[in-house]
Formats: C-alpha cells, sequence, structure tokens
C-alpha cells in the first residue's frame, strides 16, 4: 500500500505537466465558443468565413502578379468579402477581385482596392494601431443589447471598414464613436442590418 502511496506521489508531477499542456488547447476553444456565443452568425457562418478567408489568401499569394505588385486583403463577414489594400493598375484590382468572387461561398464582394503603390510597413503598423484604438472605443458605446465584439473593424491606410451583423442604432453609434478616433480619415460601412 506504501508503495502505491509513493508511486502516486510521483505521478503527480508528471501529471500536472501532461495536463498543463491541454490548457491552453481548452481554453483556446472555450474562447472561440464564448466568440461564437455572441456573434449574431451561426457557427457554421463563422466558419465559413474563416474558410473563405483561408481560400482568399492563398489564391492571392499564388497569383504572382498580385503577389508581386500588389497588397490585397480579403475579410469575409457572413460570406460578403471586403477587398483592401492597393494594386497599381486597375486590371489587377479586377484580377484580385474575380479570384475571390470566384470562391465557393462568396455571397457579395465588396471591391475598396485602391489603385496605387503598397503601402508601406509603417503605415500598416499605425493601421493596427488604429484598428486597436476604434475597438476600444467601441467598448464606450452603451446601448441596449449591443455588443462591441459584433463589429469586425478592418483598416487600410487610415480608411476604416466596419462589418458586422447590426442594427441601424447600433451602426449609427459605431460610426459616429469611430468617426472621433484619432488619426481615422475615413469610415466606411459595410454593415449587414438586422431590423
Amino acid at each position: 500500500m506504501k508503495r502505491i502511496a509513493r508511486l502516486a506521489i510521483l505521478a503527480l508531477p508528471a501529471a500536472s505537466v501532461l495536463l498543463s499542456g491541454c490548457a491552453p488547447l481548452i481554453i483556446a476553444g472555450g474562447a472561440t465558443a464564448a466568440g461564437v456565443y455572441h456573434d449574431r452568425r451561426t457557427a457554421g457562418s463563422v466558419i465559413s468565413d474563416e474558410t473563405i478567408e483561408l481560400k482568399a489568401a492563398r489564391a492571392l499569394y499564388l497569383d504572382k502578379a498580385i503577389h508581386d505588385q500588389a497588397h490585397v486583403s480579403a475579410t469575409s463577414y457572413n460570406q460578403i468579402v471586403l477587398l483592401t489594400g492597393e494594386a497599381p493598375t486597375p486590371e489587377l484590382r479586377t484580377q484580385a477581385e474575380n479570384l475571390v468572387r470566384g470562391i465557393s461561398g462568396v455571397r457579395l464582394v465588396h471591391d475598396e482596392i485602391s489603385i496605387g503603390s503598397p503601402t508601406t510597413l509603417a503605415v500598416r503598423g499605425e493601421d493596427a494601431w488604429i484598428t486597436t484604438k476604434v475597438k476600444t472605443g467601441l467598448f464606450r458605446i452603451k446601448l441596449p443589447g449591443f455588443d462591441p465584439t459584433r463589429v469586425k473593424v478592418v483598416t487600410e491606410n487610415a480608411n476604416v471598414y466596419l462589418m458586422g451583423l447590426l442594427r441601424r442604432d447600433e451602426a449609427e453609434a459605431v460610426v459616429n464613436r469611430v468617426r472621433t478616433v484619432d488619426g481615422v480619415r475615413r469610415v466606411v460601412k459595410v454593415f449587414e442590418y438586422i431590423d
């Protein structure tokens, strides 16, 4: 009996080390489930959006002309894709749009790719900072039933694009808040309204 007790005591640290490796998986799975719980999209729609984004990123990456000359990002929300970035020619912009439009499951494409040279890493860093400030600012909106995590924020060259399934009063409050964020040049609504 004493031998079994000693083995159990020795096994506890090993078991805790092995189980601690599972903790991030459990926490990450819980975070994803919590995100889906608060989202107005179905779980299937969330997965479909992630799949569309992966397929779009792959298609844009594999197209040599787009990869070498342009900076294009695709964001999907409820199977509506927002294309942002820069392409040096209208033809390259159309080429990127056609690639994404051909992806299975895409309902609509909003092409906001501007014609010009790709932005610098410094500009992209500033865009990331603007996105952070916008997302933080959304938590100051006080409306019954409003959840700021339901708003997808994409910033490109100081232009802020807003996606999500919102009520009209929520969308108006979001746009009014975003317009006050320092550094925002323009606000573009790509919402779907639920009322």
